[in-house]
């Protein structure tokens, strides 16, 4: 979990950097922006607005031989460990961006470069390298008296309501190649970010885990449960694994198959399915790791509790209370209208 409320902008450094294979130029300031208390807390806002609403999905640099390789990594290193020099690094990162920026589809646009201090991450205090970019221009109206006229002035501008690119470099867990958060507004060039120009892999924590091994487990509960079953085990089956996870702080695979599968001819079948597709999600060879009950709330808010019927009737099962599900819902056939039917117990209706 990440705190920016409270953070400082020590320095910024504003640049501009246009497309190689367009032959546009680079632009460096020769001094950092000098900001005023007007502005601040807009720039701030800008900033750090999209990370406040995003999922925390953590990257970390990264080198198919050493970190040390990575350019990225360096700058960032060489900031942490002398901050009075962030100007100079910062056109370092500016000339690293632009080398970057030679595919038709990227934009020109300025480059805000960072450091940021008073910010938590995991609950420890941290400094940070924000470095944002802004891309689209938009028109806007200003107005000015003119004797007895008020007239219409065209100008063009960023948006302050959308960053369309932006990293925070946390200065923790230097070792794995640094935690880094990024947004990227604009998907017509996702690679020239992530890939070509900060070089990061995803980070490998609790919460990358978590995530990933609840995606799987939706996956085996649509390919696997489904067929075995029906719509309403799928959806159960799915309901108690949130369920392990949210009252566990430690995961362990045995303890988790035991709990969540009612039908015991699954285990082997759960086995099988990450013997397959294990790798896909990450977590072939894991069986227990820490739970980051953040990940567990994100899953499951995205996780379906509805069967639809081709009756055009919806069955919402409560994940708060499984049991209900478990106790007052039967799923039978009738002979008579050759139909699947399912039986719903209930004492009064609830007023809505």
């Amino acid at each position: 979990m990440i705190n920016l409320y409270n953070t400082n902008i020590d320095t910024l450094s504003i640049h501009r950097v246009g497309n190689k294979s367009r032959n546009e130029a680079i632009f460096l300031s020769e001094q950092p922006f000098g900001m005023n208390d007007e502005v601040a807390p807009l720039i701030k806002e800008f900033f750090f607005k999209p990370f406040r609403d995003k999922e925390e999905n953590y990257y970390q640099f990264a080198h198919e031989i050493d970190l040390e390789y990575n350019d990225m990594y360096k700058f960032a290193t060489e900031m942490f460990e002398n901050p009075s020099n962030a100007h100079d690094i910062s056109k370092k990162i500016t000339k690293h961006l632009f080398e970057q920026s030679n595919h038709p589809h990227i934009k020109n646009g300025e480059v805000y470069v960072t450091y940021l201090t008073n910010l938590t991450i995991d609950n420890n205090p941290v400094d940070a390298i924000g470095i944002f970019k802004s891309e689209l221009q938009a028109d806007f109206l200003q107005f000015e008296e003119k004797g007895t006229t008020l007239e219409m002035i065209l100008q063009h501008g960023i948006n302050l309501n959308k960053l369309d690119k932006g990293c925070i470099i946390f200065n923790y867990k230097k070792e794995e190649g640094y935690k880094i958060l990024t947004v990227d507004s604009n998907r017509y060039d996702a690679r020239y970010w992530l890939e070509h120009f900060l070089s990061v892999d995803a980070f490998e924590d609790e919460n990358f885990i978590t995530k990933k091994y609840l995606k799987f487990c939706q996956n085996f509960a649509k390919d696997v449960v489904l067929p075995a079953e029906d719509k309403k085990e799928e959806v159960m089956f799915m309901n108690r694994s949130v369920n392990y996870f949210a009252k566990n702080d430690q995961f362990e695979e045995t303890n988790f198959l035991n709990e969540v599968l009612d039908n015991p001819d699954l285990i082997p079948e759960f086995k099988n399915y990450k013997v397959d597709k294990g790798e896909k999600y990450s977590i072939e060879d894991i069986t227990s790791f820490p739970i980051a009950n953040a990940a567990v709330s994100d899953a499951r808010k995205s996780i379906k509790n509805v069967i639809n019927l081709d009756t055009h009737i919806q069955i919402k099962l409560d994940f708060i209370n499984p049991e209900s599900a478990e106790k007052y819902v039967e799923k039978g056939w009738d002979e008579e209208k050759q139909m699947y039917y399912y039986l719903v117990y209930f004492n009064k209706e609830q007023k809505s």
